[in-house]
């Protein structure tokens, strides 16, 4: 179908490059556009579709179809075969169009004398902005050539359009897509609404962070030497990660370098590389080529739901705006001394090797439209203590500059150009934060006792060497919960055994004489590990993971409690299984461990101080089995999130359910309960870690009915051991007993009723 082979696309391209040029209206050059496109790719039609502001697609131009149709044509994002394209971003090539229940019939078309139908999106910044399609009488299956060549085709169009769009260059398409144009911001306060990914309040200035890279020439005129080109690029890339490595400030901060060692991989990837290549053959300068694998990339991070992959397209993102940048020179990162010195980034996405190359002593704050807890960024931005919030939905088109901005990482909100009393407002908050984390400092070094003499454990929950700092920051009594398998999610390869050993084995050095409760792999389903083929799941919360995955493939579980046990060589090893359901699985579980504790006494090994094993309590099906599990285990943690969803048979992540089912509930209280008692009856310590423990009043209601064991974020524990400090625990059980008897309806009021009479503070 392509007319001259390997050189059409080529010839095409510089065609259409000749044709933007020529001093005519824009309606008129769009026509001449989609006429060469028909001729050269020998279609009997070409067709132009474009985004409009109330998000329907219009015909703008076409060849082949009626001509009089052309801004009469209307489909919705979503309707037909052009809005299913929209709607995907991705290629829909049929050889019967009209045979597909998506295709929707417009009569002043006449294209129903048509049969085959390929359609292309197009893509700018990782966002639709129209539909580029070809059509045929006959019906036939196009070819993978043709449709990169359109492809490439359409990568060209977008920047044409979003040019013409931009109400800067007073374009006649500047009503169309107007969330790839620049959007003049009034002089109004805006609120967007996100999620907080790092805790903390900031006030500043806008910087827009790594404006768009310009790519002036798409067209290679001498494939070879941009192959060259691309090959330098990609050197540089790699001996640019490789000094970021070498910093100080880098060689001493885990999470940090876990993050740049992953990258380090992505950028070596022999995928990624091979599609780079294969762009610059097909007619494209390295630039240009390094872009369509982005817009590809970007595409793909909307179709994924999976919220781990979706952060390592993302990094894949990240990576290319680098490579991008030593391909043309455009330095994205300001000098120090044209930074603001309360400067917050706004941006749609970053990546944290992004973020590092920005001065931290002027950076406050981070607002960025995507980005998840899992982001390598959101990992470095709690690190470094700069409040983020992330999914602030197209707050780039209503920022300039300059404009003042608050970043509020608690509760995920972010105010451009705030007024006056917003702005005073949360200067107050601010101080009240920096006077109540003073008073928390304080008590840093006093152990969490309530008032009639209970001693409360408070621990914190971790993942990464990052966390470890946090021990002594918050005065926390040891780390009830860490997950181990964050550190088998941010690498792009399966961690080997001496990678492990090393993390586990600086765990332990941190915390000295302080306990800490390794959690073993609780990946599967819910956390996908890029390196380890896994079936999909309709339910993954619920489906093939922790230990039931563990069993599936023992050796996994084998090769982190060799890792562990070495690791714990002389020193207490507290460990705990995860989703465990039945006694059964328990039984497995431990036999594994039993067997690499024996493999450590043959081979002579030193073997740790002392050896705690025990389980997560989320299941609640394991509740009833208590009596018989009690026996077999050193300690139960109960996992208070999972716990509740099971519980209430909702998921956590769905926004419908925010606030829905209350965790201080007759039914919650009197079920957790049981568990205390029970567990006490046989002499087994029961702590509960999650969000539940991470909330003054929840804790509190916790310690009421019996738990003397909390596991918590870093940021919660000073809150949650201020009120222990001023509680006594005799009387807030008194109270719940009273509530949970009498079938009290609203124990949340009861319980805020008293800490407001006790002056308990929450």
């Amino acid at each position: 179908m392509l007319a001259g082979s390997q050189g059409g696309p080529r010839l095409l391209l510089r065609r259409l490059r000749e044709i933007m040029a020529e001093p005519k209206d824009t309606q008129s050059r769009l026509n001449m556009v989609v006429r060469a496109i028909a001729a050269n790719m020998v279609a009997e039609v070409c067709s132009l579709y474009l985004l409009r502001a109330n998000n329907y697609l219009e015909l703008f131009a076409t060849e082949g179809l009626n001509p009089d149709a052309a801004h009469r044509t209307h489909l919705a994002v979503g309707e037909g075969l052009v809005g299913l394209v929209a709607e995907t971003a991705d290629t829909v090539s049929l050889p019967d169009a009209q045979a597909h229940p998506k295709f929707a019939y417009r009569p002043e078309t006449g294209e129903e004398i048509y049969k085959s139908f390929m359609g292309v999106p197009m893509l700018r910044g990782g966002r639709v902005i129209g539909v580029l399609v070809v059509q045929n009488r006959t019906m036939r299956h196009y070819e993978e050539e043709e449709e990169e060549a359109l492809q490439t085709i359409a990568m060209v169009l977008a920047e044409t359009v979003a040019s013409e769009a931009h109400p800067a260059n007073a374009g006649e398409l500047s009503d169309v897509a107007p969330e790839i144009g620049a959007v003049l911001a009034e002089a109004r306060t805006y609120r967007f609404h996100g999620k907080g990914l790092a805790e903390g309040l900031a006030y500043g200035k806008v910087m827009l962070h790594a404006p768009r890279v310009d790519i002036t020439h798409i067209i290679a005129t001498d494939i070879k030497n941009e192959m060259s080109l691309l090959d330098q690029a990609l050197q540089d890339l790699h001996r640019e990660l490789e000094e970021m490595l070498s910093r100080d400030k880098i060689s001493s901060a885990g999470a940090h370098r876990d993050v740049l060692e992953a990258y380090q991989m992505f950028a070596r990837d022999r995928g990624w590389t091979q599609r780079l290549k294969e762009a610059v053959a097909s007619g494209l300068t390295a630039a240009a080529a390094v872009e369509r694998v982005q817009m590809e990339n970007r595409a793909r991070m909307q179709r994924v739901r999976d919220d781990y992959l979706r952060e390592r397209l993302r990094d894949l993102d990240d990576l290319s705006n680098r490579l991008l940048r030593h391909l043309t020179g455009q330095i994205h990162v300001p000098e120090a001394s044209h930074m603001a010195e309360n400067t917050i980034l706004v941006a749609q996405s970053i990546g944290p090797t992004e973020l590092l190359d920005y001065d931290r002593s002027k950076l406050i704050g981070l607002a960025v439209e995507e980005g998840a807890d899992t982001s390598h960024v959101a990992i470095v931005a709690r690190a470094l203590e700069i409040p983020m919030v992330g999914g602030a939905k197209n707050i780039l088109d209503w920022v300039e500059p300059g404009d003042g901005v608050i970043v509020d990482g608690d509760s995920g909100a972010v105010y451009v150009r705030p007024t006056e009393d917003v702005v005073n407002a949360y200067l107050d908050r601010m101080q009240v934060r920096a006077r109540r984390q003073a008073e928390f400092d304080a008590l840093r070094s006093r152990p969490a006792i309530t008032r009639d003499g209970e001693r409360i454990r408070l621990e914190i929950n971790a993942g990464l060497i990052v966390d470890l700092p946090h021990l002594d920051d918050t005065g926390a009594d040891g780390i009830g919960l860490f997950r181990t398998e964050l550190q088998f999610l941010i690498s792009a390869v399966f961690p080997r055994f001496e990678t492990q050993r090393r993390l586990y084995s600086r765990v332990l050095e941190a915390a000295g004489q302080r306990r800490v409760i390794f959690r073993t792999l609780d990946v599967g389903a819910d956390k996908t590990l890029p390196y380890l083929r896994q079936r999909l799941e309709e339910n993954p919360a619920m489906g093939w993971r922790g230990t039931r995955l563990a069993m599936e493939r023992p050796s996994l579980l084998k090769y982190q409690i060799r890792a562990l046990l070495a690791a714990a060589a002389g020193r207490d090893l507290n460990l705990m299984f995860p989703m465990i359901s039945e006694i059964s699985e328990f039984r497995q579980a431990r036999a594994l461990v039993d067997e690499e504790v024996a493999r450590l006494h043959a081979a002579g090994a030193q073997p740790p101080a002392s050896l705690r094993i025990g389980t997560m309590l989320e299941v609640p099906a394991l509740v009833w089995q208590l009596p018989q599990l009690l026996p077999l285990v050193d300690f139960i943690s109960v996992g208070s999130n999972d716990l509740m969803q099971f519980f209430f048979a909702y998921d956590r992540s769905n926004p419908k359910f925010s606030g829905r089912y209350d965790a201080l509930s007759l039914p919650v209280l009197q079920f957790l309960r049981y568990i205390v008692e029970t567990c006490g009856s046989y002499g087994v310590p029961v702590g509960l870690c999650g969000e539940m423990a991470a909330k003054p009043l929840e804790a509190m209601a916790l310690i009421g009915i019996g738990f003397r064991a909390l596991s918590m974020s870093p940021m919660a524990i000073g809150p949650v051991k201020k009120m222990v400090m001023d509680l006594q625990a005799a009387e807030v059980t008194g109270l719940l007993s009273s509530c949970l008897k009498s079938n009290h309806s609203d124990i949340r009021g009861c319980l805020t009723e008293y800490a407001a009479e006790k002056k308990v503070p929450l």
